[in-house]
């Protein structure tokens, strides 16, 4: 038997192999698609020949025991309000119901602890000074400070109150100190002239800045509430004891002088630097060994200069020349008169006389002239 190689292209074509495996493909696909359908509805399936949909076993599954935590304790804190819902739907004991009038309400937080007031804020009491408290200040820095008070006023052994204008803010220590000074030390000296005081002249108190307010300065005693600038003080009777005055008697500067330098640390015046000639600066700064600054000049008062121009001449008064003539002639005329005297007693006549006193006149000229220049000198 012979055949070509077209025939053999014809009868073994390839497109048949190809349209075969297609077709058997499908009849698979079609197969595991009605094997999945009938393990589905829990039935074998009538077409199952490579026994594909056949349920397949599976190893038990067994629930793991997971350990239950400890039984919650007697002494422990109640659960906060925010916590889940029940599943009853019933509100918790310990949660407020909406029905009641608190339950808007939120949680108030618990109050700080009152913070426990110092052995100086106990003994300024309102018998010796009218310095409410204020709370701590804490400002940029180092500025600031702990157990402030507002000093309104110091109050007299004898009731009486004096202002402190403006009211000084300044730690208890210090107002304590301004306050047993004003009693104890100003209080008599206003007494010795005759009044009481009524007023401190409150320059300068808490302030947070530098040293006499220079950039880059150390922190001045005023920026912790530990200093104050007084300028003056005033009595009942309207006289005022400038600190800085040189009107004022230097006696009265004395006495402020020395007291103010036994009570504080620091007092700085006239005659320290140029930024406390018109104030006196008080603080109660804490230096090594207790070391004390006490720079405060008091002057002398100033001089009574006299007027650079003379007083006007009035005009009803002579001339000059003529009233250094008329002078010379009332001298001349003063030491004839007791020559004419001795004349008249010697029994000489009165015409005698007087030709006799010419020449003494004309004698006495010079002396005389000479008399009045050295008295105009």
């Amino acid at each position: 038997m012979s055949f070509s190689l077209p025939e053999f292209r014809r009868k073994w074509s390839c497109r048949g192999y190809m349209s075969a495996g297609a077709a058997m493909v499908t009849a698979a696909a079609g197969l595991l698609l009605l094997a999945e359908r009938a393990e589905a509805r829990k039935y074998p399936a009538p077409l199952d020949i490579f026994n594909l949909g056949a349920p397949k076993h599976r190893p038990t599954v067994r629930a793991a025991r997971i350990p239950l935590p400890k039984p919650r304790p007697e002494e422990a804190p109640k659960a906060s309000d925010e916590g889940a819902p029940q599943a009853d739907g019933k509100p918790s004991p310990d949660k407020p119901s909406p029905d009641k009038p608190g339950a808007d309400k939120p949680a108030e937080a618990a109050p700080p602890p009152e913070k426990q007031a110092s052995a100086c804020r106990l003994a300024l009491t309102e018998e010796i000074a009218i310095a409410p408290s204020i709370p701590d200040i804490r400002g940029p820095g180092a500025c600031g400070g702990e157990d402030l008070v507002r000093l309104e006023a110091v109050v007299l052994p004898d009731k009486r109150k004096v202002a402190v204008k403006p009211a000084a803010i300044l730690r208890c220590t210090m107002a304590s100190a301004l306050a047993d000074w004003v009693r104890k030390d100003m209080a008599p000296l206003a007494t010795s002239l005759g009044s009481t005081v009524s007023e401190l002249d409150n320059f300068d108190s808490f302030e947070c800045r530098g040293r006499n307010r220079v950039a880059g300065a150390m922190l001045s005693e005023h920026g912790k509430a530990n200093a104050l600038d007084v300028r003056a003080i005033k009595l009942a009777n309207g006289q005022t004891i400038g600190l800085t005055d040189r009107t004022m008697s230097r006696e009265v500067r004395e006495r402020v002088l020395h007291s103010v330098c036994a009570r504080f640390s620091t007092v700085l015046g006239p005659g320290s630097d140029w930024y406390h000639e018109d104030h006196i600066h008080l603080d109660l700064a804490q230096r090594r060994n207790d070391y004390r600054i006490c720079q405060w000049n008091v002057w002398d008062p100033l001089p009574q200069v006299a007027p650079l121009l003379p007083a006007e001449r009035p005009e009803e008064a002579p001339p000059r020349e003529v009233a250094a003539k008329s002078e010379a002639k009332s001298e001349a005329k003063s030491e004839v008169k007791p020559e004419a005297k001795e004349d008249a007693e010697d029994g000489g006549a009165a015409t005698a006389a007087a030709p006799a006193a010419k020449p003494a006149t004309d004698g006495h000229k010079a002396s005389s002239h000479k008399s009045a220049t050295k008295k105009r000198r």
